[in-house]
C-alpha cells in the first residue's frame, strides 16, 4: 500500500502578494509574468517601492502550492523542503502542518538565516511577476530526503525551480532515483521561462531518460521547444514523459499519452491573479489521478481549480472550496 499519493521537494518561500500598476513595476526594473531572483540589498531596495501598500503572506512556493492543493482536496502529501530558524520558517511549517502536509521540517532542525520569501507582483491584467529571496532554501540538499517516504509514494514530483540551486538539483535527482528503485512515478513542472533559459541541464537532469508525467505551459512549452507550432510541441515534448498536460489559460489544457491527445476546455472565468494557477492545476491533477480518475477527468478537474484560484487574489484556495470545486466535478462527469 502507498503511503503517500504525492512526495514532493521543492522551495519553501512565504509568498507576500502586492497589487501593482505596470508602471511601477516598470519602475521597479522587474521583469513581467516571470521569476527573478533577488539578492538581500535587491530585496531591501524593491520593498521601499512597495511600502504603504497592501499586503497578503501566504505559505508559497511551486511545489509546496502542488502538495497543499492536493491534501486539501483529501490525498496524502510529504514535502521536502528547507527553512530557516525564524519567525518565517515557524510560519510555513504550522502553514504544512495546518494543511495535512506531512513534512521533513518536523523532523530536523531549522538552520541559521533568514526563510526564503516571494515578492509577488500582480498588475491589472492579473499577471504575477515574481522576485524570489532563495534564504535558507538556496542550501535545500540531499538531508531532506526522507527515501523510505519517497519508497511509499505513488508519485515523487519535482520543481523545476530547483533546476537553479546545486545541492537542491542535486537532491531532487537523488529522490528521482529512490523513486525509480521502488516503482515509484515520476513528475516535473518546467516551473519558469527562465529556469529554460538559464538552468536547462538542471532540468534535463531532473527528466533523465523520461518521466511519467510533465507539466508545462504554453509559454514554457513554447521556449522548451524552440517553436510556437503545436504539434511539434506536442512531438518533443511527448518523447520526455508518458503523460503531458499542457496548460493554455483561458483555452484549457491537452494531456497528450503517446499518440493519444485529449483537449480538456477551460472553465469560463475572470481572472484577476494568474499566481498558483500552475501548482493548482498540478495538485488538482495529480489527486485525480491517484484517486482512480481518467487523465481527461482529472484534467477537467484541475481546470476548474485552476479558474478558481485565478479568480481570487492569492495563490491559494481553502479545503472547503477546493473539496466543493471537486464534487462540481463528479456531478459533470456523471451527467
Amino acid at each position: 500500500m502507498s503511503h503517500y499519493h504525492l512526495y514532493a521537494i521543492g522551495n519553501a518561500l512565504v509568498d507576500t502578494e502586492y497589487e501593482v500598476s505596470d508602471e511601477l513595476l516598470s519602475t521597479m526594473g522587474v521583469s513581467k509574468r516571470h521569476m527573478t531572483l533577488i539578492d538581500t540589498p535587491q530585496r531591501a531596495e524593491l520593498l521601499t517601492h512597495v511600502q504603504g501598500l497592501h499586503a497578503r503572506r501566504t505559505g508559497g512556493g511551486s511545489a509546496g502550492n502542488t502538495v497543499v492543493a492536493l491534501a486539501q482536496l483529501g490525498g496524502k502529501a510529504f514535502y521536502s523542503c528547507r527553512v530557516a530558524d525564524d519567525e518565517l520558517g515557524a510560519y510555513y511549517t504550522q502553514d504544512l502542518q495546518n494543511n495535512g502536509v506531512a513534512t521533513n521540517l518536523t523532523h530536523t532542525r531549522p538552520t541559521e538565516g533568514q526563510t526564503g520569501s516571494c515578492m509577488v507582483l500582480v498588475t491589472p491584467d492579473a499577471e504575477r511577476s515574481m522576485c524570489t529571496f532563495l534564504g535558507a532554501t538556496s542550501q535545500l540538499d540531499a538531508s531532506a530526503l526522507h527515501p523510505h517516504d519517497i519508497a511509499k509514494s505513488k508519485i515523487y514530483y519535482m520543481e523545476g525551480y530547483l533546476a537553479a540551486s546545486p545541492t537542491g538539483l542535486e537532491a531532487a535527482v537523488k529522490g528521482r532515483q529512490i523513486a525509480i528503485e521502488h516503482q515509484v512515478q515520476t513528475a516535473l513542472t518546467l516551473s519558469d521561462v527562465s529556469m529554460i533559459n538559464f538552468c536547462r541541464q538542471g532540468l534535463e537532469a531532473m527528466i533523465g531518460n523520461g518521466l511519467d508525467y510533465l507539466f508545462a505551459n504554453e509559454e514554457e512549452a513554447q521556449t522548451w521547444c524552440g517553436t510556437t507550432d503545436l504539434d511539434a510541441i506536442i512531438g518533443q515534448l511527448s518523447a520526455l514523459a508518458k503523460t503531458v498536460c499542457l496548460t493554455r489559460g483561458p483555452k484549457g489544457c491537452i494531456v497528450v499519452q503517446g499518440q493519444q491527445r485529449i483537449e480538456v476546455p477551460a472553465v469560463p472565468t475572470q481572472a484577476v491573479d494568474t499566481n498558483g494557477a500552475g501548482d493548482m492545476f498540478a495538485g488538482a491533477f495529480l489527486y485525480g489521478i491517484t484517486h482512480g480518475q481518467s487523465p481527461a477527468q482529472a484534467a477537467a478537474l484541475a481546470n476548474r481549480a485552476a479558474a478558481a484560484v485565478v479568480s481570487q487574489h492569492g495563490n491559494r484556495l481553502t479545503a472547503a472550496q477546493l473539496q466543493g470545486i471537486a464534487e462540481e466535478a463528479a456531478k459533470t462527469a456523471k451527467a
